[in-house]
């Protein structure tokens, strides 16, 4: 199982495309390190926000993860070099990683993002990162009509660099607190993934691969069609929210009590795990029409169906071997 703590709503940005900075929760509010202790062993967690270095007890929340979670992966703005640096430098031997949200090369970035200089800071963090020999490291993009076109710039740079790149195009859920997040120049967009697509297919990485087919994913979604794999939120994965509201996905169009399974600072996880109510949101995810293609729910689904993507892989593969570009075969 896997599952994303969303640790904070709390938020040093001011992004264009998230209005989280907006409603901010609370510190008092928030769930306290200790309710990780409730948590039944992950697979995977995705420690996020918010910001979640603005947490001051964030050693302690990735701490108590680590005896919980086979890997850990903080998602941060990179602000704060020092204190991720430090937080890297203890728990590196958890198998902990690191992705720092740049949204384009600097101008756009920190337009995007409304934050001066955050570019800066969220590279060095990387730079630090790589020098302290940190493994499970790279950076990830947000794609709208405003940074498209630096998409392949940022991904040639975590190439040379050996980092990670991770990509996702704007939603509209509660979770970003938006509704009005729309990508107009759909031809401009497509075709910067289409290059990507084609980048990650030459890769001689198998990871490349599925990522190539990710972003296939991304392209769907932008085109407003059906998932290419079904949605197992709620049942391969859950978010934690800082109320302790255990949620199947972060992609619903608002947060209210019916689409919470339970608060884990009043029940236990097997509790609302197997409870009525968990399995009534199941069945509304199942009949979900939002289609929403984010790394949290795409990436489970594609592990439990690897048919369908490798067999996408190998058609794609040979196509690429033989010259032949995305969305032109």
């Amino acid at each position: 199982m896997e599952a994303a703590i969303i640790t904070t709503y709390r938020c040093v940005n001011k992004c264009v495309m998230c209005n989280i900075w907006r409603h901010p929760t609370k510190v008092e509010e928030e769930i306290k390190p200790d309710i990780i202790d409730k948590l039944p062993d992950l697979r995977f967690a995705n420690v996020t926000g918010g910001e979640p270095m603005l947490r001051d007890d964030i050693d302690e929340i990735i701490g108590r993860l680590a005896g919980k979670a086979r890997r850990i992966v903080l998602s941060t703005n990179g602000y704060y070099t020092e204190k991720i640096v430090s937080l890297a430098r203890k728990h590196k031997k958890h198998n902990f990683g690191v992705r720092i949200s740049l949204e384009g090369l600097p101008r756009a970035n920190d337009e995007l993002r409304g934050l001066r200089d955050c570019f800066d800071h969220g590279l060095r963090t990387l730079l630090e990162l790589h020098r302290l020999g940190l493994k499970d490291i790279g950076f990830g993009i947000t794609v709208s009509d405003r940074n498209a076109r630096d998409m392949i710039e940022l991904y040639q740079l975590a190439k040379a660099l050996g980092v990670e790149f991770a990509t996702a195009v704007v939603h509209n859920s509660y979770y970003f607190h938006k509704q009005d997040n729309r990508i107009e120049n759909r031809e401009l967009v497509i075709g910067c993934f289409q290059e990507l697509i084609d980048e990650l297919l030459r890769s001689r990485r198998a990871k490349d691969w599925f990522r190539a087919y990710f972003n296939r994913g991304l392209i769907n979604y932008i085109e407003g069609r059906p998932r290419l794999l079904p949605c197992g939120a709620g049942e391969e994965m859950f978010f934690l929210d800082p109320f302790g509201e255990i949620r199947p996905c972060n992609g619903l169009e608002v947060a209210s009590p019916e689409n919470s399974m339970g608060n884990l600072q009043e029940q236990s996880f097997a509790e609302i795990w197997t409870s009525e109510r968990a399995e009534r949101i199941r069945q509304m995810v199942k009949n979900c029409p939002r289609n929403c293609w984010m790394i949290g729910t795409a990436s489970p689904a594609i592990k439990k169906n690897l048919g369908l993507p490798a067999r996408w892989i190998l058609k794609n593969k040979v196509n690429s071997l033989l010259g032949k570009k995305y969305g032109q075969n």
